[in-house]
C-alpha cells in the first residue's frame, strides 16, 4: 500500500490523489495514478471541469479530462503485454463502477483499498462478484 500512496505523488488531479499498483506472485506488474491523458493538459493547468460543474463525488465520471488510477495500471499493463489475470490491485480509493467493472473484466481477483468511495453501485457489484476479493486496508 505505501508504494500505491508514493504513485498517487504523481497525480495532477485538483480534488483526489490516487495511486495503484498491480501485483502478482509478489511482483509488481503496472502502476497507475489518476490525471488527464497523454499529451492533453493537466487540470492544475486548466481547471478542474468535475470542480467547474458542480459535479458531486461518485457521480458522473464521464464529466471528467482524468483517467483513473486503476485504470492507468491497467493500461499500461497492456501497453507493455502483461497479463492481469489472478492479480491483486493495491490502490489508495476504493474503486468506481468503471473501474470495477474494468478490474473484473482483467481478471483481477483481489482488491486492497485503503479509503472507501462513495459510490453504491460500484460497492455492491464489487460485494456481488464472488470470485472477487475486496479487502479495506488498515494502516497499523
Amino acid at each position: 500500500m505505501e508504494i500505491a500512496e508514493v504513485v498517487s505523488k504523481r497525480s495532477t488531479c485538483l480534488r483526489r490523489k490516487v495511486g495503484a499498483v498491480l501485483v502478482k506472485d509478489r511482483q509488481i506488474l503496472a502502476t497507475g495514478y489518476n490525471g488527464t491523458p497523454k499529451g492533453l493538459p493537466h487540470c492544475e493547468q486548466v481547471g478542474c471541469l468535475r470542480e467547474k460543474l458542480h459535479v458531486p463525488s461518485g457521480q458522473n465520471h464521464e464529466l471528467c479530462r482524468g483517467i483513473h488510477a486503476e485504470q492507468n495500471a491497467v493500461i499500461q499493463a497492456a501497453v507493455n503485454g502483461v497479463s492481469t489475470l489472478g492479480a491483486t490491485l493495491y490502490c489508495t480509493h476504493q474503486p468506481c463502477v468503471v473501474c470495477s467493472k474494468i478490474l473484473i473484466n482483467a481478471g483481477i481477483k483481489r482488491i486492497v483499498y485503503a479509503n472507501p468511495y462513495p459510490d453504491k453501485l460500484a460497492q455492491e457489484m464489487l460485494h456481488a462478484d464472488t470470485s472477487l476479493e475486496l479487502e479495506e486496508f488498515h494502516k497499523k
